[in-house]
């Protein structure tokens, strides 16, 4: 009987890992410093992104999944323009830097950031897919550099500055 359910267990953990559903961080409520991950995470709940100067999110490596699963980022920008107060530089919701296999997968929601929604420089792999970005200041998703990058099924909303119509994707 104990060999039974060693094996049990066994095998509900092969099909656990096996499932590629496995989340390190559950992300929800509010970040007021830059949230650097480094394993698989999802969004729990909305998130109110305090950080000025900085990104909201970004990655520590390579091979990292983030799940909107169906909630939103949101920065300090205004509901309406997203360009209220000052514009630090840096000031973006998701950041991907110099890496590669990164998957941003939604249904999911980044608005209000006082620059890029998600800015994407000289990575490789990286896929995009599900996000809807909103009233972003500067661009709803800019990628710069890198190459074999997917983004499929995203949606632009409102994005770019009056001065700098950079816009949506």
């Amino acid at each position: 009987m104990k060999l039974r359910q060693k094996l049990g267990r066994l095998g509900l953990t092969v099909i656990a890992l096996g499932s590629g559903s496995a989340y390190a961080t559950d992300i929800s409520g509010t970040i007021s410093s830059t949230l650097t991950i480094s394993e698989n995470s999802r969004l729990v709940g909305d998130v109110t992104c305090t950080v000025t100067g900085a990104p909201c999110i970004t990655f520590a490596t390579s091979g990292v999944t983030l799940d909107l699963n169906g909630y939103s980022l949101t920065g300090l920008g205004d509901p309406t323009a997203g360009c209220a107060g000052p514009q630090g530089p840096g000031e973006t919701g998701i950041l991907i830097n110099s890496l590669r296999d990164i998957v941003i997968r939604g249904l999911g929601i980044v608005q209000q950031f006082r620059n890029q929604g998600i800015l994407i420089t000289n990575s490789n792999g990286i896929t995009v897919t599900g996000v809807t970005v909103s009233t972003n200041c500067w661009s709803g998703i800019y990628m710069s550099g890198g190459s074999d990058n997917l983004l499929e099924g995203n949606i632009s909303v409102r994005n770019g500055h009056p001065m700098n119509p950079c816009g949506g994707i």
